[in-house]
């Protein structure tokens, strides 16, 4: 991939440019269709697999690097130097002569989700590159090929979609299929059924639910958000949904690092700097509260970030992992042609060369302005953000990933989402590793995890901020769970100080419980006892994490029997404070040596705290 060299007089952090956002996207799509079909309509791209088989898989390659191309040459009003419409334009004839046939290069049928889902996934894909390319590619392919790709299309239409953002895809099919005289009563229905669905989906404070559960994560931007907002934008007509962009951008800025990391949380985080997707799409629309300049530190930032450490491999390819290959990243559905998610991340092409966005002189991202404490008490997430090191952690006390349907020992544990806490430096321990970040109740040997976590509020005031939750303990062993068994949390930042406080009711005799700090090499975070707590020591995670393969993590334990307190301090990346914690009946009193104090009260929960 050759790249310009780096401009630091308008782009001071990243060195980058428009200019290398069009290198990039020309160098994973010259690699990409090495590994094309003779006819174009698949790119089979090296690599496992994913539970859907090769043949979605080459599909997904194909659609997925398409969106890139559409970004790409929509962006330069339809200059085309390397032909990409043209070899899209030859495998959309391929793949849909004849949909469903075992052969080189027919695409695989839209089904129901549960069933052959998947291709409704790249049906959105598919349908928004030929929206944003239609002068270039779609009004002029022939009538026959027309039909027969909206004939394949419409399969999105006709099937179950999973119950979560993947109504965005029949939405995005049908928005196409208007855009060029083809609506009719079915896509009325598949836009104005997603519509219902997203504002039953939206919390506040910009974030959207994944569905009817309390999955928040970076779906919000890159899909939640982006569809219905890029919709709108293509239409030309008003905006509906672009304040809750705005307001989602106010304190998305947050979620990446002074090195330009998003946050590592969630699912299918091999989708890399796809996550700074709603961050173009704001400078695009306008639905933005952030400068220009920011923006583009933000957008910048994160595609360098991943470029630097390797997230194109000797093919030239976006590897299924963080930084390069890491297995506990990639969810089963996951194959090789998925990382190519990240081509939402061009939508800042959009913005022509003479746009704000491109002229503007970058300018710091959030993280590195001030050490910064945001709460955000709809999703139930607590951002702190430490100027010196530019690390930003994520305290979680309201994201799952369960679903309303799901008991919540149905699927043990949730590395991306059960954890307490998450940063852009470190990523959670994997699966049959010990779990950083994590209180577990031990009963008969059993340790319990976190699945549906219920909030009890956040909040914040200078300089400091709270994130209250309870859970009920699950076990993967023995019985799912203790009669009256519950736990109740409460995170306090300030500085690089986290107070860890739990609640444990109900506790059975002979129980204990544990709690583990950050994933880190020795020596690079802290976990110290206040209250409640009996020993302490070091355990290894051998499986180490997306960011390092070998990691430690403190662990602090102590004996439980009907309700107890235990309090800790942490710190990620340097010292934690010289905090002193008392346990009284109704809750805990902690103070630090500058006078600073916070009384926590539980039943009910009340946090307040100043000199």
């Amino acid at each position: 991939m050759k790249l310009p060299g780096d401009d630091h007089a308008l782009s001071p952090h990243t060195g980058y440019t428009r200019d290398h956002w069009i290198a990039v996207a020309d160098g994973l799509l010259a690699a990409a269709w090495r590994w094309a079909t003779p006819g174009g309509a698949r790119l089979d791209l090296p690599g496992p697999p994913s539970g859907s088989g090769v043949r979605s898989d080459g599909l997904e390659g194909f659609a997925r690097t398409f969106l890139a191309a559409a970004f790409r040459v929509a962006g330069e009003a339809g200059k085309d130097p390397h032909g990409w419409l043209e070899r899209y334009a030859g495998g959309l004839d391929a793949g849909t002569r004849t949909p469903g046939r075992d052969d080189a290069e027919s695409w695989p049928l839209i089904g129901d989700h549960p069933v052959a889902g998947q291709p409704m996934v790249e049906s959105a894909s598919v349908a928004l590159g030929l929206r944003l390319t239609r002068p270039w590619l779609w009004d002029h392919l022939a009538p026959a090929v027309q039909d027969r790709v909206e004939a394949w299309l419409r399969g999105a239409l006709r099937h179950v979609p999973a119950p979560n953002n993947w109504y965005l895809f029949p939405f995005t099919v049908a928005g196409f299929l208007a855009s060029v005289g083809r609506a009719d009563a079915e896509t009325a229905q598949a836009r104005d059924r997603a519509l219902e669905l997203l504002d039953g989906w939206y919390r506040g404070d910009g974030w959207y639910g994944d569905g009817d559960g309390r999955a928040f994560d970076h779906y919000n931007g890159w899909a939640l958000h982006l569809y219905p907002v890029l919709d709108a934008h293509l239409a030309g007509g008003p905006a509906p949904f672009g304040p809750r962009l705005r307001e989602h951008l106010a304190s998305f800025g947050l979620w990446f690092g002074g090195d330009g990391a998003p946050l590592h949380f969630g699912r299918s985080l091999t989708y890399r700097f796809a996550a700074a997707s709603a961050v173009g799409l704001g400078a695009v629309t306008g639905d933005t509260p952030l400068r220009p300049g920011v923006s583009r530190r933000l957008l910048s930032g994160a595609l360098r970030y991943f470029l630097d450490r390797g997230a194109v491999d000797e093919h030239g390819l976006l590897s299924l992992g963080w930084h390069g290959p890491h297995a506990p990243t990639v969810q089963h559905y996951s194959g090789p042609g998925s990382p190519y998610w990240a081509s939402k991340a061009f939508v800042c092409l959009l913005a022509p060369p003479e746009h704000p966005l491109w002229t503007s002189t970058e300018e710091p991202a959030p993280s590195e302005t001030a050490d910064t404490v945001l709460a955000l008490p709809a999703p139930g997430l607590l951002l702190q953000a430490t100027r010196d090191d530019g690390v930003v952690r994520l305290h979680n006390h309201g994201s799952d990933g369960v679903r309303p349907h799901e008991a919540e020992a149905a699927a043990g544990d949730h590395p991306h989402y059960g954890r307490f806490a998450y940063s852009t430096r470190t990523g959670p321990t994997a699966r049959d590793n010990p779990a950083d970040n994590h209180f577990a109740v031990v009963v008969s040997g059993a340790r319990s995890v976190r699945r549906r976590i219920h909030p009890l509020g956040a909040g914040q005031a200078d300089g400091w901020g709270w994130a209250a939750s309870w859970h009920r303990p699950v076990f993967g062993s023995g019985p799912a769970t203790v009669p009256g068994l519950r736990v109740e949390s409460v995170t306090v930042v300030r500085g690089r100080d986290e107070l860890r406080v739990h609640r444990v009711l109900g506790a059975p005799p002979g129980a204990s419980v544990e709690e583990t700090g950050w994933a880190t090499a020795p020596g690079e975070s802290v976990l110290r006892p206040l209250a409640g707590w009996t020993g302490r020591a070091e355990v290894r995670a051998p499986h180490g994490t997306a960011f390092v393969p070998w990691v430690s993590l403190s662990r602090l334990t102590g004996d439980v029997d009907g309700t107890a307190v235990f309090v800790a301090l942490a710190a990620l990346g340097g010292e934690a404070g010289d905090s002193v914690a008392s346990v009284v009946e109704e809750g805990v009193d902690v103070g630090w040596p500058d006078g600073f104090a916070v009384r926590i009260r539980f039943g009910p929960l009340r946090v307040d705290g100043g000199p």
